[in-house]
């Protein structure tokens, strides 16, 4: 049997969707110009995360989604599992315990939950497909609350926030009714307008917020009020925003930003590198990333919609929803109109643990996108 190097490469290949790729490396390459701009002397530790990221892309689009689906269960139950461990033994870095030391390698499980709560979830109500009442999405949530609880525990607000929107975007796809999301909306709605109304008192230093942690309490009305604390709480969201309004339409230029070399911008290389990319490349850079990421989450529910089955349609659509939550809240706390959660921006920002995570998120869309042209006797 002779063998066929072409033949081999496309097989290689095979599962690789090229709309998905093409804008991850239009991304991947953005980022590479403001990483060197940012922190050069972590640009080559952040291509090395990208290939570790690449390489587990290219792994799990190879996997069937049926393996996908049979790894759900223990996925989670070692997820929470590792979140309890943290809890009792896990490290403490920066007043947060959120690591657990494995001997060789430092790891935060959290990281993990963004994957194995979607996928336990699509599991779950493709168990339940054909039967499901309502007791169903009340174990759905218990199934969420777990994990959320263990990670803001820690305390870790913004990857819980991500790990909650995971899991609420595949219970809504699996069909809750709007008659329960609308009135919980209204009352968020209605609770951050009564914060903004009564701001002054709650966020006198004698007032204790119920359920929050101190410093959680500051970033809120740091948020109100960026003013009140210039040179502590709010220094990073006056700082980001100065950087963002100072580059104007075309940007100071690459490597001509004064907010980052100059030291003004804290987290210049993580969760404000949108600062730094605004402050260089202005207005139009940002719409340039906002349409790549635009384009990622309309190629990521396409192939949602089209999975053959159930699981794969509520594991790809929330999957493709939390790239959203991700750029979203970014975007949002960097421009000041969210508090600082310390999310990272998608794909951009400097980060081994958070690119791999994304990266796995792009090879499950990808699984579910093979699986649905064999199904239809594609290649």
């Amino acid at each position: 049997m002779n063998f066929d190097p072409v033949a081999w490469i496309r097989r290689l290949f095979a599962p690789i969707d090229p709309w998905l790729f093409g804008i991850l490396t239009a991304t991947l390459a953005g980022a590479f110009v403001v990483m060197m701009s940012a922190s050069p002397e972590r640009f080559q530790s952040h291509c090395m995360n990208i290939l570790v990221g690449l390489t587990v892309l290219w792994v799990t689009a190879h996997m069937r989604p049926q393996n996908l689906y049979n790894l759900a269960l223990p996925l989670y139950v070692v997820g929470v599992l590792l979140l309890v461990a943290v809890a009792l033994v896990g490290e403490s870095s920066k007043g947060a315990q959120r690591w657990l030391n494995l001997g060789v390698a430092r790891i935060q499980p959290s990281e993990l939950m963004k994957i194995a709560m979607p996928l336990m979830l699509a599991w779950y109500f493709q168990k339940r497909e054909g039967s499901l009442k309502w007791r169903d999405f009340v174990v759905a949530t218990a199934l969420l609350a777990v994990p959320v609880g263990l990670i803001a525990k820690q305390p870790d607000l913004g990857t819980a926030l991500l790990v909650l929107g995971a899991g609420i975007f595949v219970i809504f796809f699996a069909g809750l009714s709007w008659k329960l999301i609308v009135p919980v909306t209204l009352i968020g709605v209605a609770g951050v307008v009564g914060i903004i109304m009564y701001q002054t008192q709650i966020c006198q230093p004698d007032v204790k917020w119920p359920g929050m942690k101190e410093y959680q309490k500051h970033r809120v009305c740091t948020l109100l009020d960026p003013s009140s604390d210039p040179l502590g709480k709010g220094f990073h969201t006056i700082q980001s925003t100065i950087a963002v309004g100072s580059g104007g339409v075309f940007g100071k230029g690459w490597r001509e930003g004064t907010q980052a070399h100059l030291d003004f911008l804290p987290e210049r290389h993580t969760d404000f590198i949108l600062a730094v990319l605004s402050e260089e490349f202005g207005l139009i850079g940002v719409i340039v990333l906002t349409i790549l990421y635009g384009m990622l989450i309309a190629r990521g529910l396409a192939i949602a919609a089209n999975a053959p089955n159930l699981f794969g349609r509520l594991l790809a659509g929330a999957i493709t929803m939390t790239f959203f939550c991700y750029a979203f809240v970014n975007m949002g706390m960097v421009s000041g109109i969210l508090p600082v959660v310390g999310v990272p921006l998608p794909f951009v920002s400097y980060g081994g643990t958070a690119l791999v995570t994304l990266c796995l998120g792009v090879g499950v869309l990808m699984s579910v996108r093979r699986y649905r042209l064999r199904t239809a006797g594609g290649a």
